[in-house]
């Protein structure tokens, strides 16, 4: 089977196109053909030494993917041969178990049911970027533990950074959940994205009134930040939330050090959640896995550039320049196309 590799770190010039053995899976272990792999920035940091694993052996990269099981492993309950499947952090620990290869062997517990009215490009996108953004809504103290139609009724979550693939995700989750979403842009055709997803309100954070302009619409302030950019939005998170509310921040781009002003935080009770999916619990991946299925399955996590995520394909053996497209920070989702659909 084809596959890419790599077994040193660096630049994008380190993947390969190879040819691997299909292997058997073991037990707890499935056996999964790859219709699309989809890329994340985790995926371009682990590929250059950093971030969620670095490399001693042959890696295949990219966590995410969907396709359909080949073989089942022992022990292994609640699949067949034939099921459609998406895949999350199938590569975590296991560095020959990514999914830019046609046939990859992941743990079942790293795969999920995709419903038959999802697409295979849909499902690549529910691994880092959906679960990222559930697991970010689901950890205020006040709010829901598990997300459904209703469950954050009332609420009004603010997303930074709305156009990125977790923004993206966290408007769909939040909207389908029943929240009022604000989202933060940095401009016109981010905004456009961002109200394509979902989003109720967006603003642009480079306004000198932004925190303004969200007071003015969640007067009391705001239930819940998703936050990709901690640093540098630090100031205004804290200007807009009140007490018990929770910032739940899964990146810090732009590298500002993060400050937090101690008083106003502690005398409202403030909550600091930093979001990590590949070290979270197994009872939070399940429910994960159960609720982000549900939400696809009702058309809520759609893709594409009527959805405010625009799609940017590349073939197998372009996975270096899908990489550094990622790298790069295009906007939109890329997908790299494994087998046809």
């Amino acid at each position: 089977m084809r596959a890419i590799v790599y077994s040193r770190t660096g630049d994008s010039s380190v993947l390969e196109l190879s040819e691997r053995e299909i292997a058997e899976p073991g037990p707890g272990e499935l056996r999964v053909r790859v219709v699309v792999s989809g890329v994340n920035p985790t995926d371009w940091k682990a590929r250059r030494g950093s971030g969620t694993a670095a490399t001693t052996a042959l890696s295949v990269p990219n966590q995410d993917g969907a396709g359909v099981v080949d073989a089942v492993g022992e022990g292994v309950t609640g699949f067949a041969v034939g099921d459609r499947v998406w895949l999350a952090i199938s590569g975590w620990k296991r560095p020959a178990s990514g999914t830019a290869q046609e046939v990859t062997i992941t743990l079942a517990e790293r795969a999920f049911p995709l419903p038959d009215e999802v697409s295979f490009d849909a499902g690549a996108n529910l691994g880092v970027p959906a679960v990222t953004a559930y697991r970010a809504l689901t950890v205020s103290e006040d709010g829901p533990a598990r997300l459904h139609p209703g469950a954050l009724g009332g609420r009004t979550v603010l997303v930074a950074g709305g156009a990125g693939a977790v923004g993206h995700a966290a408007i769909q989750l939040a909207r389908w959940a029943g929240a009022t979403v604000i989202t933060t842009v940095s401009g016109d055709e981010k905004a456009a994205l961002a109200t394509a997803a979902g989003a109720h309100h967006v603003v642009r954070y480079r306004d000198a009134d932004a925190a303004q302009q969200i007071r003015a619409i969640a007067r009391d302030g705001v239930d819940i930040v998703v936050e990709v950019a901690a640093g540098a939005n630090a100031e205004l998170d804290q200007a807009i939330t009140h007490e018990r509310s929770t910032i739940a921040s899964y990146g810090n781009d732009g590298d500002v050090p993060l400050t937090i002003d101690f008083g106003p935080a502690i005398f409202k009770n403030l909550r600091y959640q930093f979001v990590l999916i590949y070290t979270m619990g197994a009872e939070a991946w399940a429910a994960a896995g159960e609720d982000v299925t549900a939400a696809a399955r009702d058309g809520a996590l759609a893709i594409g550039a009527g959805a405010g995520l625009p799609l940017h394909r590349y073939a197998l053996e372009q996975t270096a320049a899908a990489h550094d497209a990622v790298e790069g920070g295009v906007v939109g989702k890329v997908l790299i196309d494994v087998a046809p659909q």
